[in-house]
């Protein structure tokens, strides 16, 4: 199994990339409760983050230099329990598949108590967006994405 310095990986799974979140004032509604659609945000944070720290290859980058986007293209999300204002939540990413131009994703929220917040499925492709359709990942992105993709 590969390791990758500063990330662990689980028995049945791949190494995975790890960030935490702080719940702000704004990502709540009036309830002190998550409003839904911030977990997406968070989620694009993460992937960004991971994009940037792991695989060299910012949304700076990809967007403003090379003029090419990742738009996600599918959607899965189970909302397991609430998170609350000022919590700080564990993200975990993990590559379930890694295609000619997409990459599918597994992303999970859970609070310092262990129990999952919130999971999902992604599906990111990239594209030049000069054109309007989707390109193959750079071989040497492809090499660092599949450090990530587990043994499922």
């Amino acid at each position: 199994m590969i390791e990758v310095p500063g990330h662990s990986s689980g028995p049945s799974q791949g190494p995975v990339y790890r960030k935490d979140i702080v719940v702000r004032f704004t990502d709540c509604d009036p309830a002190g409760i998550v409003f839904y659609p911030r977990y997406l945000e968070m989620f694009n944070d993460v992937v960004e983050g991971w994009f940037r720290e792991e695989l060299n290859f910012s949304f700076n980058e990809i967007v403003t230099r090379r003029v090419w986007g990742l738009p996600t293209v599918h959607l899965e999300v189970d909302f397991v329990a609430p998170s609350i204002f000022g919590e700080v939540l564990s993200a975990t990413l993990s590559v379930r598949s890694l295609g000619t131009s997409s990459i599918r994703l597994d992303i999970s929220l859970h609070g310092r108590d262990g129990i999952a917040r919130v999971r999902g499925k992604v599906v990111l492709v990239l594209t030049d967006r000069s054109v309007g359709r989707a390109i193959p990942i750079p071989e040497e992105v492809r090499a660092r994405i599949a450090l990530f993709q587990g043994a499922l």
